[in-house]
């Protein structure tokens, strides 16, 4: 299947409108089964929230269900996509799928194959599990990904089971010509300055949408225009929007606190206000991801959210081991009493029966 250009031209224009982006996660019952009927709650609460676009099969979504004791890669992705084409056909909307891709070459290249079976836009290509290869290995092996699927680039923190990359990397990474945009991940800001001067230098930096993904720096990305001298003059690039775990809880405040950066960042004013939520929903990322803890619980740490407003059964994970750590509920519970701005409860409240419907 090969990648049509007017349908990726659309994609690019879309995901530069700067979009809310939550990393679906995996709703399981007590014992570990899948759960369907919370799976597609969790769903439609995005859509109804206002997210652009959802991301299925990344790492909140647990990378152990391509695992072959779970088999859960095809199930999880056929039933968000046949969920989000409900919801878009009842609301007129058009909701950017995107679809996690890893493993080696023939594994990522067959999950791109599947993602674009069931309707995905996009492939949000995970490179961890090519820790030992050069520059050139990557870039051939990204080459063969998005010949099947536009790309994502993803630029994952070592803490979280990503890798290092180069800025020869990044450089190259952007001349692939189905390149639609990259989520800036690694927690890190000289690395994520890489990224920024590989596009700005590409001359693509009308074609490829910059995401963010470092969770602790969430609305100061948001909010910064970016001058990058080239040699050809100086690029302006910004963050459009998020692809965030971090958002798959909250949503709704994820999504007006977007369009409230975008404001700002228009603006050329950044009020003093905005700066102060910034670091508050720092604040509430390192309780909610355990920062702590080297992220341990970052997952747990949604799956507890989520649970306590009833948009989970569980907050189980695959691994019965992958828990909140020691004190983490007591940082979250503290957050959500602190920083009610954040929060979204009544809005769940008020609309849960209809998400948890068959």
């Amino acid at each position: 299947m090969s990648v049509d250009a007017n349908s990726i031209d659309s994609l690019r224009t879309r995901l530069r409108e700067g979009l809310v982006i939550p990393a679906h996660p995996l709703a399981l019952t007590s014992a570990g089964e899948f759960d369907e009927k919370h799976q597609r709650a969790l769903t439609r609460y995005y859509h109804t929230a206002g997210a652009g676009g959802i991301a299925v099969g990344v790492h909140t979504t647990q990378f152990a269900i391509r695992e072959p004791q779970h088999a859960l890669f095809e199930p999880v992705l056929r039933l968000a996509a046949e969920t989000i084409a409900r919801c878009d056909q009842s609301t007129g909307s058009k909701t950017i799928r995107i679809a996690g891709i890893c493993g080696p070459t023939k594994q990522a290249v067959a999950e791109a194959a599947l993602a674009r079976e069931l309707g995905y836009d996009a492939g949000l290509l995970s490179l961890a599990a090519m820790p030992h290869a050069s520059d050139s290995e990557l870039i051939e092996h990204a080459r063969q990904v998005a010949s099947v699927i536009p790309l994502f680039g993803f630029y994952l923190q070592p803490a979280a089971g990503g890798r290092l990359l180069s800025p020869n990397f990044w450089r190259q990474f952007v001349e692939i010509p189905h390149v639609v945009g990259i989520k800036i991940a690694p927690f890190n800001r000289y690395q994520t300055l890489d990224v920024i001067r590989a596009v700005a230098e590409s001359g693509r930096a009308d074609e490829i949408a910059l995401y963010t993904g470092n969770d602790d720096n969430i609305v100061v990305d948001l909010v910064t225009n970016f001058e990058i001298p080239t040699s050809s003059g100086v690029v302006h690039l910004h963050f459009a929007g998020g692809l965030l775990g971090h958002w798959a809880c909250w949503t709704k405040r994820a999504v007006e606190l977007l369009a409230e950066c975008k404001r700002a960042r228009t603006s050329g004013a950044i009020p003093a206000a905005l700066l102060t939520k910034a670091a508050q929903v720092t604040e509430a990322n390192a309780a909610l991801f355990d920062a702590a803890n080297g992220f341990a619980g970052c997952v747990p740490g949604i799956h507890y959210i989520l649970q306590q407003q009833g948009l989970l059964a569980s907050a189980r994970c695959l691994d019965p081991n992958e828990v909140l750590s020691p004190g983490q509920a007591d940082l979250i519970d503290r957050v959500r009493q602190n920083y009610p701005w954040m929060i979204n409860d009544e809005f769940v409240e008020a609309n849960r029966g209809g998400w948890c419907r068959a």
